[in-house]
């Protein structure tokens, strides 16, 4: 491994389904689960899951460059996700949920902004993912970390984190960790 490293902040739905299937990325160090893009500092989970905070639930890669481009990062992150829907993601319904990335820097704005121009351009429904500067992340509470390698029997996992990490492994087989 390379001392190289950079950071992407993505949300869209639950961080426990995207958390799992990013980690199956070679190149991704760590995934840390956690809530940004919202106005009330230091928050709780039940804070952000009442809507009040304005935060989103999301997820902060670290990854090596030199192993997993950002773009990578961004395509496997949008096919598990459903960047048309508003405010929602399966059965998770309030703006915490919603489909965001925060950028770190403005190569990432550029970059995430013509990837979402071009998916909107190839999809039927409007992209709805917004995408904003990073001012603060906050790690959630430890529970939520690595929740889906601590319960992989868990019936909300098994029914949406498994497949999304089902998804990455045999659509991006060429990037998958061995």
């Amino acid at each position: 491994m390379t001392d190289q490293h950079e950071a992407a902040t993505l949300g869209g739905g639950c961080f426990w389904c995207i958390e799992a299937a990013l980690e199956e990325l070679a190149g991704v160090e760590s995934v840390t689960s956690g809530y940004a893009g919202g106005h009330t500092s230091d928050p709780s989970y039940r804070a952000v899951c009442s809507g009040s905070t304005g935060h989103a639930e999301v997820v902060q890669v670290e990854y090596d460059p030199t192993v997993i481009a950002y773009a990578d990062l961004l395509e496997a992150f949008f096919a598990i996700h459903y960047p048309t829907q508003r405010n929602r993601q399966g059965p998770d319904v309030g703006s915490q949920y919603r489909s965001i990335v925060l950028t770190h820097d403005e190569a990432q704005r550029e970059t995430a902004a013509a990837y979402i121009e071009a998916l909107d351009a190839e999809l039927d429904d409007d992209v709805v993912t917004e995408l904003e500067p990073l001012e603060t992340f906050y790690r959630a509470e430890e529970k939520h970390q690595d929740y889906f390698a601590k319960h992989p029997d868990d019936a909300y996992c098994t029914f949406h984190a498994q497949p999304k990490v089902e998804k990455v492994r045999a659509e991006f087989e060429s990037l998958v960790a061995e």
